[in-house]
């Protein structure tokens, strides 16, 4: 790559908003981490495509969504961030299902589905996050996930070609797609049957009512930590090796879920990351099991920065 890539991008002439050296803490749940060297937010598909086929193959290219499942590091993430908003929110009620944008939030969805009288998506009220990261994640809940219920996805591939994927050719699996190399989801097509709205509101408050009381739904967090190992809950194995109420400074394991990471007020992405690996050592240590991380852990650490804080 000749020359940095502010330089490359300043040259380009997109439709949606493009900046550089942009905070992105504050979009995180955690309120924590590092700058983004460029940061874009498109217009549409069309504006994506674009600035994307004028990078070079070396840049590199890092999508966030409602960064509800991410820890960004705190020296900020290299290359081009890309952020889907508004563009990418629509949402399409169709008779026996639903099309919805890579931004369309988990929770609207399944608000929207409910309006329509459409049933079995109520499990998305559970999800915090858009669709976009549901389906590379394959997000489920409250016995349910997206493999369940999604049709195809529409991705664009780094070339600007979009592809309509189904639900076989994506090779779902727990918690993860299997995405063309360098990938976009930009929307996805979620089948539901018909039900009665009154019915399916009651189920969608209960699924709120029992999320509410079992999370920590309120606070700084980034959603669960880490997978369940197969046979095994991550969080009876964190609780079972001591750790629940962990702190390292204002970074915490959640009294209340165990298997979700806080920021107490003034944590780095440092800190919580380090109270993670604390965790998985001692979770390893107790049962001999290797905890794998959920959430995204995305972009550089800070030079000459450490966890701050003692665990206690």
């Amino acid at each position: 790559m000749t020359g940095s890539v502010a330089e490359i991008l300043r040259g380009l002439t997109p439709r949606g908003r493009l900046g550089f050296e942009t905070p992105l803490g504050p979009r995180s749940w955690f309120r924590t981490g590092g700058p983004a060297e460029a940061l874009f937010v498109p217009d549409d598909a069309e504006d994506l495509a674009d600035v994307l086929s004028a990078l070079p193959a070396t840049v590199p290219v890092t999508m966030l969504g409602a960064c509800s499942n991410v820890i960004l590091r705190d020296g900020g993430v290299r290359g081009l961030v890309v952020r889907m908003a508004g563009g990418f929110s629509e949402i399409l009620i169709e008779e026996d299902g639903l099309v919805a944008g890579a931004s369309a939030l988990d929770m609207i969805v399944a608000e929207r589905a409910a309006q329509a009288g459409l049933e079995g998506l109520e499990f998305l009220a559970g999800i915090p996050g858009s669709i976009g990261g549901a389906v590379v994640m394959n997000a489920g809940a409250y016995e349910s996930d997206i493999r369940t219920v999604l049709d195809w996805a529409e991705i664009l591939t780094p070339d600007g070609a979009i592809r309509r994927l189904s639900n076989e050719a994506l090779g779902f699996s727990y918690r993860h797609a299997t995405l063309p190399a360098g990938g976009i989801v930009l929307r996805a097509r979620l089948h539901a049957r018909k039900g009665d709205p009154a019915t399916i509101r009651a189920h969608i408050a209960r699924i709120k009512t029992a999320r509410e009381a079992a999370q920590p739904v309120r606070a700084r967090t980034g959603g669960s930590t880490f997978r369940n190992p197969e046979g095994y809950k991550a969080w009876q194995l964190v609780d079972e090796a001591g750790c629940r109420g962990l702190r390292m400074g204002d970074a915490q394991v959640s009294e209340k879920h165990c298997n979700f990471l806080l920021n107490l007020g003034n944590a780095t992405s440092s800190a919580l990351e380090g109270l993670g690996e604390e965790v998985r050592r001692r979770v390893l240590e107790k049962s001999g099991i290797s905890l794998q991380w959920e959430i995204k852990r995305l972009g550089e650490p800070a030079p000459a920065l450490s966890p701050t804080g003692e665990l206690a």
